[in-house]
């Protein structure tokens, strides 16, 4: 089983710059990167990159005079992690309270209601 690696809502901002990325970045690239949704400074960033290579979410390699940063952590990997976990503490582990609840609030549109309809017609056919 895999290390489950735990990781805040500010270093997963920066982890979702270098997932879309195709390429290892330098730190001044994520900072502008964030730009139009946060003003950090490239220290703040740094120090969220350090954070995360101490965690073994990213790795780094030395390219001249500063660092290019890759994402280890798989996206999907942090997904199911943290799906699982707020499914768990928030619903006792189970999905059909966590639908009840968009129901009940009318955050689910048709849209999300026939994909959901889909998806569990999908999952009884595959049975």
């Amino acid at each position: 089983m895999k290390k489950q690696i735990a990781i805040s809502d500010a270093e997963s901002q920066v982890m979702e710059v270098l997932w879309q990325s195709a390429a290892a970045m330098p730190a001044e690239d994520v900072v502008a990167a964030l730009a139009p949704e946060q003003d950090w400074q490239e220290a703040t960033v740094k120090t969220l990159l350090n954070r995360l290579l101490k965690k073994g979410a990213v790795s780094a390699r030395k390219d001249g005079r500063r660092y290019l940063y890759s994402p280890v952590l798989k996206r999907e990997q942090w997904l199911t992690t943290e799906s699982v976990g707020m499914v768990e503490r928030l619903f006792g582990g189970r999905i059909a309270p966590l639908v009840a609840h968009f129901g009940k609030q009318q955050k689910l549109t048709k849209e999300d209601l026939d994909e959901l309809t889909r998806l569990v017609k999908e999952m009884r056919d595959g049975d």
